[in-house]
């Protein structure tokens, strides 16, 4: 029996205990195929090791797929490719922006609607589970490990070479009503049908580099906001947010313990989703039943009330506020139908204690992706990361990215914004 069996079998019988990691069932959408990951798909808190959460093995298997050498084709395949477009198996990519912004603008077939844009969108063209050793992992400081940590440090440092531009028609996010009739982008609907909406707050928060400020007052605001847009949520945690502002020459330092996650120099600049079928449930019941990195409202749920409140739907929900209108690296949303039946590749983030998982996805042309330009401080950004439902009604997730705005003066300031994540219980 594979690992995945077991591991349902499991959960099944109800034979995970209060000493035993928790194990979710993988719960694939309706008519997705497998996802592209290691070990059949199932969690690492299945490969548990004395309270390791699966770390271990996880190392274990990033270090073989360094060794199995496929992530050093790519990028040899990417840098002995000619100059100009790269040929893939699902169009032409570039090696950079300006090389794909030269090709957009000399062709005829992309036209951007009223109040949309044509941009290049940086995707992996690696179809293969990765794997990313956060920081604070002990691997990094630890002097018998330090032919290992060279091993994963040098993929880290490899791990862009196998991303590539792809160019894309983005739409005005605000006239979502205009492609389905109809629909509000500001509604409940909007979210279960694209995963993606807009919602309006004129927030209290002066500060956002103020970590204190922004829990004592904008969790609490985005929680209402939450439970206002969603009328059938029961409630709703804000656990944990972070900065974003390129410009910003003040102190920087990320400190967990003091729940400040610092103030981040790099927009994620690649196509991505925060959370998948594994991870939705892993890092929810995380949260209730241990507070593990949860930077708001502690929580105080057994395994049986946790397990009983995660058996009726939940979501994640990622929201953006920006602190002044957006000039430059907006955010980019994709819509769920666009790829409801597309698989994602998982990668893998190894802390000490969890091995959080994301996901990745290679580019398809029509993938139906939004962007939400000149985004003004009373507009917040919001976008599905997970939702339980898995027959296919409502969305599970979008992808999204950061991109560069062409439109945007040449002396542009860059984005400063906070982006939350949530859960919302029903």
């Amino acid at each position: 029996m594979t690992q995945l069996g077991v591991a349902d079998n499991n959960v099944a019988a109800g034979t995970i205990g209060p000493l035993s990691p928790y194990v979710p069932p993988l719960q694939r959408t309706a008519g997705q195929p497998p996802p592209i990951a290691a070990n059949d798909g199932i969690s690492y808190m299945a490969f548990d090791q004395n309270g390791d959460a699966g770390t271990l093995k996880a190392i274990e298997d990033a270090l073989a797929e360094i060794a199995g050498g496929e992530g050093q084709r790519v990028i040899d395949m990417i840098e002995k490719a000619p100059p100009g477009p790269i040929k893939t198996k699902w169009g032409p990519a570039f090696r950079d922006w300006d090389e794909c912004v030269a090709y957009i603008r000399s062709s005829n077939s992309l036209k951007a609607p009223e109040g949309g844009v044509v941009l290049p969108l940086p995707y992996t063209v690696y179809e293969r589970p990765t794997y990313s050793i956060v920081p604070s992992n002990a691997v990094w400081r630890d002097p018998a490990r330090a032919d290992v940590a060279a091993v994963l440090r040098k993929n880290e440092q490899d791990a862009r070479k196998r991303n590539l531009f792809f160019p894309h028609v983005l739409r005005d996010a605000r006239r979502i009503g205009e492609y389905y009739p109809g629909l509000s982008p500001t509604s409940p609907e909007c979210m279960d049908k694209l995963g993606v909406s807009l919602a309006h707050l004129e927030s209290k928060l002066t500060n956002i580099y103020d970590s204190e400020e922004v829990e004592r007052v904008f969790y609490p605001e985005i929680e209402k906001l939450l439970l206002e847009f969603f009328p059938d949520a029961t409630d709703a945690l804000v656990y944990n947010h972070d900065v974003f502002d390129k410009d910003y020459t003040g102190d920087r330092t990320e400190n967990q313990d003091a729940k400040n996650p610092g103030v981040n120099a790099n927009y994620a600049m690649l196509v991505h989703n925060d959370l998948n079928d594994n991870s939705g449930r892993v890092r929810c019941r995380e949260l209730l039943t241990k507070n593990l990195r949860n930077f708001g409202r502690q929580q105080n749920y057994t395994e049986e009330e946790a397990d009983a409140k995660m058996s009726r739907r939940f979501m994640s929900i990622n929201l953006a506020k920006p602190i002044e209108t957006i000039e430059q690296y907006p955010f980019v949303l994709c819509a769920w139908p666009s790829f409801a039946d597309q698989p994602y590749i998982n990668n893998y983030r190894i802390y000490d204690d969890r091995v959080g998982e994301t996901t990745r996805f290679t580019y398809r042309p029509d993938h139906e992706w939004y962007w939400f330009p000149q985004q003004k401080p009373n507009e917040i950004s919001m976008l599905k990361c997970y939702d339980s439902v898995t027959d296919g009604s409502v969305s599970r997730w979008s992808f999204h990215t950061a991109c560069i705005d062409p439109t945007a003066p040449a002396n542009a300031r860059c984005r400063k914004n906070v982006v939350v994540r949530s859960y919302v219980f029903f």
